[in-house]
């Protein structure tokens, strides 16, 4: 009996009417399809082509069969059997992968006998497709990270599970990692679930054509997030405009409150990169231009923007309300997302509206097009890419239908397509150097230049503890480029001595990040009112450096100037993460996999291979204890002195002071600036 067939690079088993295909996919990984009742599908959601390489090594031994793809090894094991309890043949195989030690990483969970569980579990939908549960088995003591921005506290994600589904302030990123030298892509964009169980790993679709997931194998974290960025994509090089402060509140009224405010800066010799013109300079959501009266010239402000050293970015939000001058081409072409049942209306703030369904070629073509004629031919060329999850009224999913698909099968993807549509326009634009703000992300959106933030968090301790943790599974998740809202998003107030602190915590931290961004709703706020008396989105209160107080602007002003001084160091890093995949912000783990405390650290964070940021988090505290990872020296680098790795040590932090160490004598160049701040 022939179990397997090959044509010397792909593996295939049949049987009981499933396919499954193993296919080298990289230097070390491959890439795992199974359907029922049908061939498996080329989708490319976010892996990109395979590699052209030499084929890999494939043995055929009657029920098993082999491939070897470098450092990973893949497993197959098939047979039939009469089942007494159904009656007829019965006809199965399992898969495992070992590294090329032949040490098992992960495996397919087994059928346990009477139990007859199914490791791939295809659950038909009446007329439609299939609920999908895909289950594993794996080192009950591995530790994992990755999954990309959940609001948790967690490092080790072992034991948790995650909801495959995006929300204001959560990019579902289904990519982990584990201690035990595997990675693993679930090349799915349902709506579904995760769960990393002692006893099992399970995937949930909830609907799905097919079984699609990637693993590779590698000896430290650092080679599989290499690996993954191959199959995935690469960020490009961070623009030198984009390494310094980005300037934003909620928000800038007009045109002369923005200049004023870039001015201001200029003045006081505060070096900006890049000035925000927030949400709702607008007429209707969906117009995706200025409103004259308050933004009377874009080009001349461009200009002037740029010669002050500043770029402007403009926020952009992909609802299109019933009122837009847009809505009614933009309905009649079939390029909004649409509902199975009820109304239309998916979203109701800023006014009943619908969604640019960017799973679709050509609503992606007609969205660009809007936003060059009115931003890019004025000089634009950062976008601020908001509510990109999108952001439901209700998150109903299953109610929603795109051009790619039904909700529940694709939805997750839209972010990633929404960063596609501003990337690929700019650089058909003549643009070569892409960066745009957005507000979630799935696999493959590195490549599209985007820079993730972690939503509209609160302004809260907690908040900020989560945020340290977020930008290291991010980075996991092969997402290099992240950043927050200084000061968190809700319910900071300028005139409150609680949120200075907190603030300026905060600020310390990011000064350490991919991107420094002032940004929030600042309490109080003011109305908006148009010269005909009819009211506009009202603006926040003010969120620049000296709006807080000169004891406040001082340490903000001193640690910028840090950020000046680290921009050769951040330079290096962009471009590790566009050249090798490499995060900015890491988990002491990536550096120090074998250190047991490395896994377990939640309120510290390597920034890049060789500084250890150990942030103040909670509030009145003017101390801490930092864990020193084994395997290096570590120099405090404010003060000098040295201490040996593999140790913890406890550090004054007052208000000022953000506790910063240099690995093996490294960020000496920083010490004069970080002195001068503290």
């Amino acid at each position: 009996m022939q179990h397997f067939r090959t044509d010397g690079r792909r593996l295939t088993w049949t049987g009981d009417g499933e396919t499954l295909v193993v296919d080298p996919w990289g230097a070390d990984a491959v890439r795992v399809r199974a359907s029922v009742t049908g061939d498996v599908l080329d989708t490319d959601w976010a892996l990109l082509p395979a590699p052209d390489g030499p084929p890999p090594a494939i043995e055929v031994d009657g029920t098993t069969a082999r491939l070897v793809q470098g450092r990973l090894i893949v497993e197959l094991t098939a047979g039939q059997h009469l089942d007494w309890q159904v009656g007829y043949q019965v006809a199965w195989c399992r898969v495992r992968f070992l590294d090329a030690d032949g040490r098992v990483l992960l495996e397919e969970h087994g059928t346990g006998g009477a139990l007859k569980l199914r490791a791939r579990d295809f659950r038909a939908h009446v007329g439609g497709d299939h609920r999908l549960v895909a289950s594993f088995t794996s080192d009950p003591d591995e530790h994992l990270a990755g999954m990309g921005l959940y609001q948790q506290d967690l490092i080790d994600l072992k034991g948790s599970t995650f909801e495959l589904v995006h929300r204001n302030s959560q990019a579902s990123v289904p990519f982990v990692v584990s201690s035990a030298g595997y990675g693993m892509l679930w090349h799915n964009p349902a709506v579904g679930r995760a769960t990393f169980g002692r006893n099992r790993t399970e995937w949930v679709a909830e609907s799905t054509r097919q079984l699609d997931y990637w693993v590779t194998a590698g000896g430290t974290p650092a080679q599989i997030a290499s690996a993954y960025a191959d199959a995935t994509g690469h960020a490009p090089m961070m623009p030198e405009h984009a390494l310094g402060l980005w300037q934003s509140k909620l928000r800038y009224a007009s045109q002369d409150e923005l200049l004023e405010v870039a001015r201001e800066h200029h003045r006081r010799d505060l070096p900006v990169d890049v000035v925000v013109a927030d949400f709702f300079h607008w007429p209707h959501m969906g117009d995706e231009r200025f409103e004259e009266e308050f933004w009377p010239d874009p080009a001349a402000m461009t200009a002037e923007l740029r010669d002050l050293g500043m770029e402007l970015m403009v926020s952009v939000w992909p609802q299109v309300s019933v009122d837009s001058e847009n809505f009614a081409d933009l309905s009649r072409a079939n390029h909004l997302v649409r509902a199975d049942r009820g109304l239309e209306v998916q979203m109701a703030f800023g006014g009943p509206s619908m969604f640019v369904d960017v799973t679709h070629p050509g609503a992606r073509a007609a969205l660009w097009e809007l936003c060059r004629r009115s931003y890019h031919e004025h000089g634009v060329r950062i976008f601020w890419l908001d509510e990109a999850e999108p952001e439901y009224g209700r998150y109903d999913l299953d109610n929603y239908r795109f051009h790619a698909g039904p909700g529940a099968q694709v939805s997750n993807v839209y972010p990633q397509l929404f960063s596609r549509t501003f990337h690929d326009g700019l650089r058909a634009a003549g643009e070569t150097e892409v960066v745009n703000l957005v507000r979630c992300a799935w696999a493959g959106s590195q490549r599209y230049g985007a820079l993730v933030w972690s939503g509209d968090i609160a302004c809260s301790w907690e908040a900020l503890r989560r945020q340290v943790v977020a930008g290291v599974h991010m980075g996991v998740a092969g997402i290099p480029w992240f950043t927050t809202d200084i000061g968190g998003f809700h319910g900071g107030d300028v005139r409150d001595p609680a949120f200075h602190e907190l603030l300026v915590r905060w600020f310390q931290m990011s000064t350490f990040s991919p991107v420094l961004r002032m940004h929030g709703d600042r309490q109080p706020s003011r109305p908006v009112t148009a010269a005909d008396g009819s009211s506009r989105m009202a603006s926040g209160g003010p969120n620049e450096l000296w709006s807080y107080g000169p004891d406040v602007e001082r340490v903000l002003t001193g640690y910028l100037r840090v950020r000046e001084a680290l921009r050769p160091y951040v330079r290096r890093l962009m471009r590790a993460a566009h050249e090798d995949g490499q995060p900015l912000l890491r988990g002491l783990f990536h550096e120090f996999p074998d250190d047991p405390h490395a896994w377990q650290v939640t309120d510290q964070y390597l920034f890049g291979p060789d500084l250890l940021v150990a942030p103040v988090v909670h509030p009145g505290a003017t101390s801490r204890t930092v864990h020193l990872p084994a395997g290096a020296s570590w120099t405090d680098v404010r003060t000098g002195e040295v201490h040996a790795g593999g140790t913890r040590v406890d550090v004054e932090a007052p208000l000022a002071v953000l506790p910063l160490f240099g690995r093996d004598g490294a960020g000496a160049e920083l010490r004069d600036a970080l002195r001068a701040a503290s």
